[in-house]
């Protein structure tokens, strides 16, 4: 197979007529399944992925607080190798190493032409891995609007440099993109599982002058340091939003990130900001989430809540692949720990339970 990448042509047919892929069948139901290998239609391509990871988000499917259809192939950061191109995809050969961003907008619609990415035809419709077609945790991926999706990846990074570029890194920078952090500002960042730890980064990258995390897990304290966070404070141990208020002199930050998902986080997140602030919203959340009017200054704060759903298409890739390439950005440490696709449902329970200092796990096809 490896030396059939060579060859100059357009398609190239499997040698197999099957593959490996996790399926979702219905909460706490996935199984390891053999199913057939996709073959790209016109404006599509085939990859076979050589590196994912698992979600946030696919727990949520996983434990059925998220509705996807069953049948369906769960997850949406793939790294992988060109292995056919469908009819009109140009620029591209099989063999290519290629990585695809968890949001694969058309680029032609109304929202990719408003500059609505992510949004593409519709409300969450540039998500579609793992959500409305099959998605990443395979041996072989189909990806729709290959053209715009297909990034490179510069010869000299690794699978594992690239990987969480796909969504992570791409959804916890938008935190503080979409936040307009300004040079100087003061961010809080609420959780540092790993997007919140991403937000991080980003905040150091935008040029806050003080980055306060919210952890309580031992390693991802120790994490949020590294990432670039320079104080980190323990809500088991302390009173996050009274400590937060003294360290800024009463004043508030500028942008507090919510990153997890739950009431007590979005609420704390609105008790810290300063008048004219703005709260970022990570979190996947399920059930009711209200909103508490005092910190809200009862709509008069001139606060501003925006929620942002991970920027993709191959651009994004390309730029956040350049401050990688340009030693900016470097999450290869949130990669702790790696298992087969066929030990995929171990990986499954571990990065659930968030035991062994798990922060992200490799998935090798």
């Amino acid at each position: 197979m490896s030396s059939m990448t060579q060859l100059p042509v357009r398609e190239m047919k499997p040698a197999a007529q099957t593959m490996k892929a996790l399926v979702f069948h219905g909460p706490d139901q996935i199984a390891i399944e053999q199913i057939p290998i996709p073959r790209p239609g016109p404006g599509e391509a085939v990859i076979r992925v050589t590196l994912t990871t698992i979600c946030g988000t696919d727990v949520h499917i996983l434990k059925g607080e998220y509705p996807v259809k069953p049948g369906l192939i769960i997850g949406h950061e793939p790294v992988g190798v060109i292995h056919e191109l469908g009819v009109g995809v140009t620029g591209y050969s099989v063999g290519e190493r290629v990585l695809v961003g968890a949001i694969t907008p058309c680029g032609e619609c109304e929202f990719c032409l408003s500059g609505n990415w992510s949004q593409c035809g519709g409300p969450i419709g540039g998500w579609k891995f793992g959500n409305t077609i099959n998605g990443a945790q395979a041996e072989y991926l189909l990806v729709p609007s290959a053209q715009a999706n297909l990034a490179k990846i510069p010869i000299e990074l690794r699978d594992e440099q690239v990987v969480l570029l796909a969504d992570v890194a791409s959804t916890g920078i938008s935190a503080v993109e979409s936040a307009n952090v300004q040079i100087g500002d003061v961010v809080a960042i609420f959780a540092q599982g790993p997007i919140g730890l991403c937000a991080t980064a980003g905040a150091k990258l935008k040029g806050a002058s003080l980055i306060i995390a919210v952890e309580s897990d031992p390693v991802r304290i120790h994490m949020a340091r590294r990432m670039g966070a320079d104080v980190v404070l323990d809500h088991t141990k302390t009173d996050v939003v009274a400590e937060i208020r003294r360290l800024t002199a009463g004043r508030g930050v500028d942008v507090a990130v919510e990153a997890l998902g739950e009431q007590i986080t979005f609420e704390n997140c609105l008790r810290v900001l300063r008048a004219g602030g703005t709260l970022s919203s990570l979190g996947v959340y399920s059930g009711k989430l209200s909103l508490p009017a005092d910190p809200f200054a009862a709509g008069l704060g001139d606060h501003k809540i925006i929620t942002t759903l991970c920027p993709g298409g191959k651009e994004r890739m390309r730029r956040l692949m350049e401050l990688v390439r340009h030693g900016r950005l470097d999450l290869t440490p949130l990669l702790t720990h790696t298992f087969s696709l066929d030990r995929i449902q171990d990986a499954y329970h571990l990065f659930a339970s968030r035991r062994d200092g798990v922060i992200k796990i490799a998935i090798k096809p």
